[in-house]
């Protein structure tokens, strides 16, 4: 088998192993250097359009990690019915029993001034913008994964934009985009299952 072909099979190995996580504690099996040095080579290594490099990233651990979680908890708690409120209350406090949270954002600075330097693509750089931090959110949730963590992906924005830029004084123009909860696994992923796939993809002139 050619080397190509086993980095091939490697790499779908990796994507199969990033499964999504809600049974997490607050125990990192590697030191929060570690993680900060995935965050900082997934976004050195996330492509963009025109190299436009508009993802920024926020990370949280310990208390300042609690603290989104009470924001989110505050926020949601005026705004979900008292007989759904339990629930909601379960999923943010599970998503606080965990490390950290990595804080996703696109800028809109960024993407403004693609628009400007390449006005033939103009409408868009923002969905482009979108691709890039969806790359982004995949690499680190999955090498994260292979370092021995679990994690999730949530998406709590926009209720919860105004209170983190205030809280962790961040730029205006800095859009949140998801939230990465990550921490020690106490638990394993659900049975996955997936829909056909001749009714998801289709190959002409093979």
């Amino acid at each position: 088998m050619s080397a190509a072909k086993l980095s091939a099979g490697l790499f779908i190995e990796m994507a199969k192993a990033r499964r999504t996580i809600y049974a997490l504690d607050k125990n990192l099996t590697i030191p929060t250097s570690r993680v900060q040095e995935l965050v900082n080579e997934t976004t050195l290594h996330t492509p963009s359009s025109f190299n436009s490099q508009s993802n920024r990233l926020v990370v949280l651990f310990g208390s300042e990690h609690d603290k989104l979680w009470d924001i989110a908890l505050s926020t949601l708690r005026a705004v979900v019915p008292d007989d759904k409120w339990q629930y909601t209350e379960n999923r943010l406090t599970g998503f606080k029993k965990a490390a950290g949270t990595v804080l996703f954002f696109e800028d809109d600075d960024a993407v403004k001034a693609m628009q400007t330097a390449f006005p033939p693509y103009a409408d868009r750089f923002p969905t482009w913008a979108s691709q890039s931090a969806g790359m982004q959110q995949l690499l680190l949730w999955t090498a994260l994964e292979l370092e021995g963590l679990g994690a999730n992906l949530q998406h709590y924005n926009p209720l919860i934009d105004e209170k983190v830029a205030e809280t962790w004084s961040l730029p205006k123009t800095w859009k949140l985009t998801g939230q990465l909860v990550f921490g020690g696994r106490t638990g394993e992923p659900a049975e996955k299952e997936f829909k056909p796939l001749e009714d998801r993809v289709k190959v002409f002139g093979a």
